[in-house]
């Protein structure tokens, strides 16, 4: 048997975190019961619950389970402890920097309005990161299924904390639903503001989400982008411009995108010379975090352990860690490959 590197120790970087699905599932049911909130049997029993997003009523079951899991988040406390847990999870799976992605308005009724919810938010970041050494920056998310108007409010916001911590803004929900030109103008306040755009573009939808990504929203990083493989012209777009696609390949499988994991398209962008940075998604619910990822791409579509390499430097190139973390961590790559296989 050929022997291979672990994966754990590839340095990494993780670009596609949503901030309530990185929960443990442990944490989750010790703050339910904190809160006496009753948890649905696909959110306690142990395993990864069976979900299907390619119609809405898979969709809604998908985001009735996170609405719950989040209804848990209470107190600063709570957030802190969310952030903290998913930053060890990823310390253990090798990255070294984080970028999480969070739609403020999900939390602030309880946490004290917007404002109030965004800062602790980034206390919590800066405490994790101090506790545990990862880089971890903050991605603001629209939500597409909420008015344009609100997602303009979020792109202020977060321009008013470039400088403390947050690094982008996104767009996250049912990619069905809304146009993407409809939140053009949040997208130019946050890039005239200095943050990169990532919204969630072709997973649930096919190329042409990818296309409006990229002419309405001027993105520089796609949430997903995985359909853009049915398109070989835009691939060439994808390539040529040097977009990074976020790919979660075991999330892509669970939700019904693709029928199993050979299916998820890695080869086909590696090969195009798309840049991809492996994610986690949402291990609370689709039961995998940032090493399997990678693990898929070992075992499910045969990439080597240089090619492993390859698409750690992609994700680390992609992100917005500063240049002294990204030479360190692009050094440490070089050195995993460069050690012999134990």
């Amino acid at each position: 048997m050929e022997r291979v590197r672990d994966l754990r120790q590839l340095p990494k970087a993780h670009l596609h975190l949503h901030f309530t699905g990185s929960m443990r599932p442990a944490t989750l049911l010790d703050l339910a019961d904190k809160y006496g909130v009753h948890l649905p049997d696909a959110l306690t029993s142990g395993t990864p619950p069976r979900l299907s997003a390619t119609d809405e009523r898979g969709w809604f079951r998908f985001q009735r389970l996170y609405d719950i899991a989040r209804s848990c988040l209470r107190s600063p406390e709570d957030i802190q402890r969310l952030v903290r847990e998913a930053a060890e999870e990823d310390v253990k799976d090798g990255s070294r920097w984080l970028e999480i992605q969070v739609d403020p308005t999900s939390y602030a009724p309880r946490l004290g309005g917007l404002i109030p919810a965004l800062e602790v938010i980034l206390d919590a970041v800066e405490l994790a990161s101090r506790h545990t050494g990862l880089g971890i920056r903050v991605l603001v998310a629209a939500n597409r299924m909420k008015h344009p108007l609100d997602a303009r409010t979020l792109a202020r916001l977060a321009v008013r904390y470039a400088d403390h911590g947050v690094v982008g803004f996104g767009l996250s929900n049912d990619e069905r639903r809304g146009l993407a030109r409809d939140f053009d103008r949040a997208f130019a306040i946050a890039r005239d503001g200095g943050l990169l755009s990532a919204p969630h573009g072709g997973e649930l939808s096919g190329p042409a989400s990818v296309r409006d990504c990229l002419d309405d929203l001027h993105a520089t990083r796609i949430g997903h982008g995985v359909r853009a493989a049915e398109d070989p012209v835009l691939l060439g777009r994808l390539a040529s411009r040097g977009v990074t696609c976020e790919v979660c390949p075991a999330s892509n499988v669970a939700l019904g995108v693709y029928g199993k994991p050979e299916d998820v398209p890695l080869r086909t962008f590696y090969e195009a010379g798309v840049p991809m940075a492996l994610g986690a998604d949402d291990p609370l619910l689709f039961g995998s975090r940032l090493a399997a990822q990678y693990e898929i791409a070992r075992t499910s579509h045969a990439f080597d352990d240089a090619e492993l390499a390859e698409l750690a430097r992609q994700s680390v190139r992609a992100s917005r860690a500063p240049q002294e973390v990204r030479r360190a961590v692009l050094a440490d790559i070089d050195a995993w490959l460069a050690a012999p296989a134990p």
